[in-house]
């Protein structure tokens, strides 16, 4: 009989009450009867059992009086073979950088798709749009530009086989890893798109290499160095609780408080002086200052006017138009902290600036890494409930999680907008598969357990979920964690960082990127390069520096929104667009979607990337990205 699919055995244990661990699973997908092996695994599992172990189920199997549930650890049964394996091609191409400046910070970044083509770098990759136009390639030290073409024949519908031959979309309803392309780097793959262009970065220089892959079906077996979930390591911090009362007193302290932070990081590189100080400087004299962005204008000739602001006053400083830093100036956005230095006027009433600086990610920074072989699949906006809520492109990546393949994926992170949610925007109702919020909920738990039960999940909310929406946004409550309790997941707020195996994980929902694209030039943000968008977040060292404005930020003692730490990996939704790049060292990923395009979405002219999946290996920082869509 044809093998179970490892998703419908986990289904199947959890109509019975019960989750089971990867390879638990697996050995009852390879049974010639697979049903009679669950029946047989839960007549056998201890009273208080709630997770089927490896262990319990091989003695179930081996102990099966008929001798049905048999079969050996090295292959199925007859008549279980689901057919010839498949090789496809893994093409590396070495990258470049924008406009033939290096860039640093590059970290190299493995590319794989399911039924995708793909493109990109781990700098910034770019992919050609409707017009056919292209942009530069990826950002990395001593890198040369390098682009690959394919012809709008092998990338039809954004999918191919390792000939060129695009597959049967029945083919790809029913068969799970099928169409799977391994190439080097994706930013956005549309369907769309009639050519892909792929970058990677090599500091050597430019180099192409194939390797062989090979797809197989799930063994069950593991890595020696796989960990229990007990083993596992994996910390937490941003969780906080909700204590603001409103009053002014809380819009006071969470600007002082921001600015104390960032300030911090910035006066080893200026000597500050209060601005009422300054106020007080003979005209002509030097003088630094660090402040809030309180306003920017430009004057009558094309200079820059910025008021800083500290906690003692303000103090307008002027750029000149001609400074190369001046184009800095429109990449500001008000309430984020930054530090000048300059000469005072003859008057003493402006500052005229000779140097800017933001407190940024420094140089020097160098990520941390696992110790051993473990990866991390990061993804985000799955909005279950919407009538478009993908939801064979989700079981799809469900079942990939059973495959040996994915044998070193450990760690699921979820940044936000796990359901549709109610009433987000105008005309919503009409859009909804499921229309109560709580039902959306248990729908999403229910697809959660198809994921392998021995998987470290963590979660964090979004905008579309039922928490309040000024961020930071607290952990949803009980009553919510408790329809979520499948996988006893790790919920936090938004945003928090997450530790996983000494790799620190900054989460963040995303929604501040709609400010970020909307006030700054094209040039720095686009929702087709969300990347772009997340540097100037780690730029600003805040997830959401401009206060009223789109972004709703709640008024409490501290701001929780300030980067006091450099995290290893920044990672973000929100958009519906996939993206990823590294600045500084600092890998960036905005991870797109389960939501095919909305009606909404048309209006407003938003072309999600939908099922992909970024896949982290932690003890290197390379990235794969996979599409099961």
């Amino acid at each position: 009989m044809p093998l179970e699919t490892p998703a419908r055995i986990v289904r199947a244990l959890a109509d019975r009450g019960y989750n089971a661990e990867r390879e638990a699973v697996t050995l009852i997908a390879n049974q010639p009867d697979p049903m009679r092996a669950i029946e047989r695994a839960v007549e056998n599992a201890p009273e208080d059992a709630l997770v089927l172990s490896a262990e319990q189920v091989r003695a179930t199997i081996e102990n099966d009086p008929t001798g049905e549930g048999y079969t050996t650890p090295q292959g199925r049964s007859d008549g279980a073979s689901s057919g010839s394996q498949r090789h496809e091609n893994d093409p590396h191409v070495s990258g470049g950088t924008r406009e033939g400046q290096p860039r640093d910070g590059g970290q190299e970044t493995a590319v794989e798709t399911e039924g995708s083509a793909a493109a990109t770098g781990p700098g910034r990759a770019e992919t050609e749009g409707e017009t056919g136009d292209s942009a530069g390639a990826a950002d990395s030290p001593g890198g040369a530009a390098v682009t690959e073409q394919r012809s709008e024949a092998e990338t039809r519908s954004g999918r191919e086989t390792t000939t060129g031959t695009a597959l049967d979309e029945s083919a790809q309803a029913t068969e799970v890893g099928s169409a799977e392309e391994e190439t080097t780097g994706v930013e956005s793959a549309r369907e769309s798109s009639p050519e892909v262009r792929s970058t990677r970065e090599q500091t050597t220089g430019v180099r192409s290499t194939e390797e062989q892959t090979t797809e197989v079906e799930p063994t069950g077996e593991q890595t020696a160095d796989r960990r229990s979930r007990e083993d596992r390591e994996i910390e937490v911090s941003g969780d906080i609780p909700s204590v603001g009362t409103g009053e002014y007193s809380d819009f006071v302290s969470v600007f002082q408080d921001r600015y104390e932070k960032l300030a911090g990081q910035l006066r080893g590189r200026v000597n500050h002086r209060p601005a009422e100080t300054i106020e007080q400087m003979s005209p002509g004299s030097d003088a630094a200052l660090i402040g809030l962005v309180s306003d920017i204008r430009s004057t009558a000739s094309g200079h820059w006017l910025v008021e800083l602001e500290d906690t003692t006053g303000t103090f307008p400083c002027l750029i000149m138009k001609d400074r190369e830093f001046a184009d800095e100036v429109r990449n500001m956005l008000h309430d984020e902290v930054v530090a000048v230095e300059g000469t005072l006027a003859d008057d003493g009433g402006i500052l005229f600036v000779d140097s800017l600086h933001f407190p940024d990610i420094p140089r020097t920074h160098s990520p941390s890494t696992a110790d051993r072989p473990v990866k991390a699949a990061l993804i985000s906006d799955v909005h279950c409930g919407s009538e478009e809520f993908m939801e064979a492109g989700w079981q799809r990546f469900a079942d990939w999680l059973h495959t040996e393949e994915a044998g070193e994926v450990e760690y699921l992170l979820i940044a936000g907008d796990m359901v549709e949610g109610v009433g987000v925007y105008p005309g919503q109702d009409e859009e909804l598969e499921i229309v109560d919020i709580y039902d959306q909920y248990e729908a999403f738990s229910e697809h959660l357990k198809d994921v392998p039960g021995d998987m470290e999940i963590v979660m964090i909310p979004g905008n579309h979920d039922a928490v309040r929406l000024a961020e930071p946004q607290p952990a949803f409550d009980d009553e919510l964690r408790n329809i979520m309790s499948a996988h006893d997941a790790t919920i936090s707020a938004n945003p928090s960082v997450v530790t996983v195996e000494g790799v620190s994980v900054l989460m963040y929902h995303g929604v501040s990127l709609d400010e970020v694209i909307a006030e700054l030039p094209d040039e720095s943000a686009t929702y087709e390069r969300p990347h772009d968008a997340m540097e100037q977040l780690l730029r600003k060292r805040h997830v959401a520096p401009q206060y009223g404005g789109q972004t709703r930020i709640a008024p409490e003692p501290e701001d929780h929104l300030v980067m006091e730490e450099v995290p290893d990996i920044f990672h973000t939704g929100h958009v519906h667009k996939l993206g990823y790049g590294s600045y500084h060292d600092v890998l960036m990923i905005n991870s797109s979607c389960w939501q095919s395009q909305t009606d909404f979405q048309k209006k407003v002219n938003l072309d999600p990337d939908v099922g992909y999946a970024p896949i982290v290996d932690l003890q290197t920082l390379d990235l794969t990205i996979r599409q099961f869509v």
